[in-house]
C-alpha cells in the first residue's frame, strides 16, 4: 500500500475558496473590465486589419527597409525578403498578419510597462527582492495557466490573449533593464552628479544610455517570448497562426499544421534578426558618441 503525503492542510478546501473568489471578482468586475479593454481591443483589430488589408509587397518593402536601418547589410535584407515571402508562398499570410498584429501589440505594451518597472526596480533593493520571485514564477508557470483567468474575465478572444501574452513576456524586459541600469559604472554616475545633474538627468542622460545593450537584449527576449505565447494563445480564440496549427492537429492535417508552424519560424528568425541589429546598432553608435 502506498502511502501518500500527509494532510498538513485543506488544498481542496482552499481551491474551492480560491475559485468562489474568483468567481466574485468575473461577477462583479467582468463587465467593467471589458469596457475598460475595449479601447485596446479596437487598437488591435485596427493593427490587424490595417496589416491584412496592406498589399504583400507593402508589408516586403517596409521589413527590408528596418532590416537594412538596422544592420545597413544587404545580406540582413535578402534574408527577411526571402523569409517574407516564403510566408506568403506558404499560404500563410493573412494568418501571419494576424498573429503579427497579437506579437506588435503584446511587446509595445510588455516593453511600455517593463521598462518603467526596471527602471523602479533598480532603486531599491528591497523592492527588487521582492519582485524576483514573482518574476520567477511568470516565467516558469505553465503558459496554458495564464489563459485560465482571462478567458474567465473576458471570455475567449483577442484581449484575454493579449493579457496572457504580456504576462508571459513581460519578465525579460524587466529583470534585464534592471540588471543593465545596476550595472552602469558608478564612477560615471558621480561624475554626473558631480557636474550637477538630477536624477532624472543621470537616468536619461547616463544610465539609460550605457544601459541599452542589456535593454535591447530584454526588448529582442521579450519579442520571441511574446510570439511564442501568441501561438498558443491563438487556440483560444485569438486566431492567426496558432489557430492553423490547432486546425492541424484537430483534422491530422500534417501540411496545414507544418506550413503554419514554418509561417511561426520565418516570423521568430525575422523579428530576432531585426531586434538583434537594432541593438548592435545602437551599441555601436553609443560607443561612436562615447
Amino acid at each position: 500500500m502506498t502511502q501518500g503525503f500527509p494532510d498538513l492542510w485543506d488544498a481542496r478546501g482552499f481551491g474551492r475558496w480560491l475559485d468562489a473568489a474568483f468567481n466574485g471578482i468575473v461577477a462583479r468586475w467582468g463587465e467593467t473590465l471589458e469596457w475598460l479593454f475595449m479601447p485596446v481591443l479596437r487598437l488591435l483589430l485596427l493593427i490587424e486589419r490595417g496589416l491584412q488589408a496592406l498589399p504583400w509587397w507593402v508589408v516586403l518593402v517596409a521589413l527590408c527597409a528596418l532590416a537594412w536601418a538596422a544592420s545597413r547589410s544587404w545580406r540582413m535584407v535578402v534574408l527577411v525578403a526571402v523569409l517574407t515571402v516564403a510566408i506568403g508562398l506558404l499560404g500563410v499570410w493573412t494568418d501571419a498578419m494576424a498573429t503579427v498584429a497579437l506579437m506588435v501589440m503584446a511587446t509595445v505594451l510588455s516593453v511600455l510597462a517593463g521598462i518603467p518597472a526596471g527602471i523602479v526596480l533598480s532603486r531599491s533593493d528591497r523592492l527588487r527582492a521582492a519582485a524576483l520571485p514573482v518574476l520567477d514564477i511568470m516565467q516558469t508557470m505553465p503558459i496554458f495557466v495564464y489563459l485560465i483567468p482571462f478567458v474567465m474575465l473576458f471570455g475567449p478572444g483577442k484581449i484575454p490573449a493579449l493579457l496572457a501574452t504580456i504576462v508571459f513576456a513581460i519578465p525579460p524586459v524587466i529583470r534585464l533593464t534592471d540588471l543593465g541600469i545596476r550595472q552602469v559604472d558608478e564612477g560615471v554616475v558621480e561624475a554626473s552628479r558631480a557636474f550637477g545633474g538630477s536624477t532624472r538627468q543621470q537616468l536619461f542622460t547616463v544610465q539609460i544610455p550605457l544601459a541599452l545593450p542589456s535593454i535591447m537584449a530584454g526588448i529582442n527576449q521579450t519579442t520571441m517570448m511574446a510570439l511564442s505565447m501568441v501561438v498558443i494563445a491563438s487556440m483560444i480564440g485569438a486566431g492567426g497562426l496558432g489557430y492553423q496549427v490547432l486546425q492541424g492537429i484537430q483534422r491530422l492535417e500534417v501540411s496545414r499544421g507544418l506550413f503554419a508552424g514554418l509561417g511561426i519560424v520565418f516570423l521568430a528568425i525575422i523579428f530576432d534578426r531585426l531586434a538583434q541589429a537594432w541593438g548592435r546598432r545602437m551599441q555601436a553608435n553609443l560607443h561612436r558618441g562615447g
